[in-house]
């Protein structure tokens, strides 16, 4: 019996018509969504996963929102917890399912929050506001906290601020919940550090910048003191290849192929509204470009990728669609492979594959 999976898609509720959360059917061997229902949750700009894939978790105005993902793909509200502090943008989950980091872009905080079993949403563990001023243009005067995850060890938190242009390396102590800053990466001025990944091994770690439209790749160590964290540049490559370089080009997300190893990289770019394919060297970690062509549709602030490797969806966020293409490694190449689906202002698509049918 074939895999299912469903795709939940984040919207805007203020200004629009949708309701929050679309939820789709995801058709993988067609490369699309076939959209079920809605969820009210007020303004959903970002979701994430469980690692075990039973449940989504939203931005809300109200702070952070639970769901459980029930056996055919319907979300069970579990509850709702405030963060103290102005709304999120973005969300992150450890490997264990333990604690979710919510990234605060009005107030540059980074809130660090327990999860209970049953996936709920618990205390808050610990929260830190970014302090300082960037550069002369208001989107990079004062904190914006852009990303924040947890390593896999639950050892270290990783904070991008695109605000003032640093990403801040806490150590976590758990016996007392604690984020204790160890390291600063200082960025370019006006650079707007946004997203950031880990590779898969942890030997690398992939940084994108809103604002000047690169990634740049680390090779990441750890010393033998407790705070000795080396992260060591090894490569600045451009999310496009638009010879314009328009002051107007804004990358806006940058994920992974799902496969274990994580061979290919993908980012997005508005402004010349286009989404770029890399390869990515296992052994170096660096990165090759494939090709980057456009979306379909302006703004694509968000895009997944089928767990087959062969499609995508992207979220035009202007446009109201998402739309789907085939995805060709060799010749870096997007092809649309169905017709767009109509949604209101999407922020983000989370895929989720359903647990196996019980016989």
């Amino acid at each position: 019996m074939k895999d299912k999976y469903m795709a939940y898609i984040g919207s805007y509720s203020y200004t629009g018509t949708a309701k929050g959360i679309t939820i789709c059917d995801v058709d993988v061997e067609k490369g699309k969504f076939v959209k079920r229902c809605e969820v009210e949750v007020n303004n959903s700009s970002y979701l994430v996963a469980s690692k075990d894939q039973r449940t989504l978790y939203s931005i809300a105005d109200e702070g952070v929102v639970a769901f459980r993902i029930l056996d055919n793909g319907a979300l069970q509200k579990l509850n709702t917890k405030n963060i103290r502090g102005m709304r999120g943008c973005h969300l992150g989950i450890d490997q264990s399912d333990q604690y979710l980091t919510v990234s605060g872009y009005h107030d540059g905080k980074s809130t660090l929050l327990e999860l209970e079993k049953d996936g709920s949403v618990g205390k808050i563990v610990d929260g830190v506001y970014d302090k300082g001023i960037g550069s002369v243009a208001e989107r990079t005067f004062r904190p914006h906290v852009s990303c924040s995850r947890m390593t896999d060890d639950q050892k270290y938190i990783l904070v991008a601020d695109l605000g003032i242009d640093q990403v801040r390396v806490y150590r976590f102590d758990k016996l007392d919940g604690k984020m204790r800053q160890i390291d600063t990466i200082r960025c370019e001025l006006q650079s707007g550090p946004r997203h950031f990944r880990f590779s898969p091994d942890r030997r690398f770690l992939y940084l994108m910048y809103e604002v000047k439209n690169v990634i740049d790749v680390f090779r990441f160590s750890e010393g033998k003191g407790i705070n000795d964290v080396n992260l060591e540049k090894i490569q600045t490559i451009s999310t496009h290849n638009d010879p314009s370089n328009s002051p107007l080009i804004a990358a806006s997300q940058m994920r992974f192929s799902p496969d274990k190893d994580a061979r290919h990289l993908f980012c997005s770019n508005a402004g010349i509204d286009t989404v770029t394919i890399f390869d990515r060297d296992l052994e170096t970690g660096l990165l090759t470009m494939r090709g980057s062509l456009p979306s379909n549709g302006q703004y694509p602030k968000d895009f997944a990728i089928f767990p087959d490797e062969k499609h995508i969806a992207v979220a035009n966020n202007e446009s109201g669609t998402v739309s789907f293409f085939n995805v060709d490694y060799e010749q870096g190449l997007l092809s649309m492979c169905a017709r767009d689906l109509p949604v209101d202002e999407p922020n983000c698509i989370c895929m989720v594959k359903l647990p196996a049918a019980k016989k």
